[in-house]
């Protein structure tokens, strides 16, 4: 009867762990926006961080990157800049990129014998990227697309993770207004883990926020806000900054206002010099013809007398 009862109990407690998930494996998910620094805990952490072995892996099938031993950075890591020990052994990641997300081992040594069982931390980024290349694609008019897309471990299939976890990606505004509910935006999804928004800028549009939300079993998790800048200029300035480009001119040759101005008075002197030349021949000549009638008008008396 007592074994019977000890089975009973063994099962009890199987079952429990497998209810519970502490049955030997420490697991945990952790979302973030691009841009934005993480925490990644170390759930079996010992007293002593030393102890600490960090370990990255991108791909299921692709070779294991050690990013902390012994506590210490490995400084050959692409990410050595940017990866810092915390003060229980947790992992830091400045500046999280869409390179950054994988599976995360947390391991633990002592006199180079392995300790425990491993701490798991998934970490999955949430990134928007731009169909614009350029600022000055960024105006009033033009049509825009933002690719919202979540990257994770590439262990499986991204739909199927994200199904099976119940995670839902959507656009909103800044009140939080889903904006499948406004005809402007035009709202599309590749697979489960990318979700497209295509709308025409208007004016009004400038400092706008949209933001690419991620739920878990309906819960806020992390998101991506986008905010449209446009250029200082206004329209009818940028449109005549191509005609006065003149960096490739000799300075010598730009025509300032005020050269224009001496340019001008030269022209009207050349120009008039002729004019006013035979002004004076003429009137020099008409003078000459009224002495020379003077004169003879002088003369006549004498002559008479």
């Amino acid at each position: 009867m007592s074994d019977k009862c000890d089975l009973c109990l063994l099962g009890l407690i199987i079952l429990c762990s497998l209810l519970t998930g502490t049955s030997g494996v420490n697991e945990t998910h952790v979302f973030i926006s691009s841009g934005e620094d993480v925490r990644l805990p170390c759930n079996n952490a010992l007293s002593d961080c030393p102890s600490t072995t960090w370990i990255y892996n991108r791909f299921r099938h692709s070779g294991s990157v050690e990013l902390i031993n012994g506590g210490k950075k490995k400084k050959d890591s692409e990410r050595h800049e940017r990866l810092s020990l915390g003060s229980d052994c947790s992992l830091n990641i400045k500046n999280v990129t869409k390179e950054d997300p994988g599976f995360y081992i947390c391991r633990q040594f002592v006199n180079e014998q392995k300790q425990g069982t491993d701490a798991h931390v998934y970490l999955h980024v949430l990134h928007v990227s731009s169909s614009s290349s350029s600022q000055t694609e960024i105006s009033p008019g033009r049509s825009v697309t933002l690719s919202c897309q979540l990257y994770s471990y590439y262990g499986e299939s991204c739909d199927r993770s994200v199904r099976s976890e119940e995670i839902h990606l959507l656009w909103v505004n800044q009140a939080g207004v889903n904006l499948t509910t406004d005809s402007r935006y035009q709202i599309s999804s590749s697979g489960l883990c990318i979700i497209n928004l295509i709308t025409t800028l208007l004016k009004e549009d400038d400092n706008r926020e949209w933001r690419c939300r991620l739920t878990l079993r309906n819960q806020n998790k992390t998101s991506v806000t986008y905010t449209v800048k446009y250029s200082d200029q206004d329209d009818s300035t940028t449109a005549v900054i191509p005609v006065h480009t003149t960096n490739s001119q000799d300075p010598s040759t730009i025509k300032t206002p005020e050269t224009k101005v001496i340019v001008m008075i030269v022209e009207i002197a050349v120009f008039a010099a002729p004019t006013v030349i035979l002004l004076q021949i003429i009137c020099a000549r008409r003078a000459g013809r009224k002495n020379s009638q003077h004169l003879e008008e002088i003369e006549m008396p004498t002559r008479l007398q």
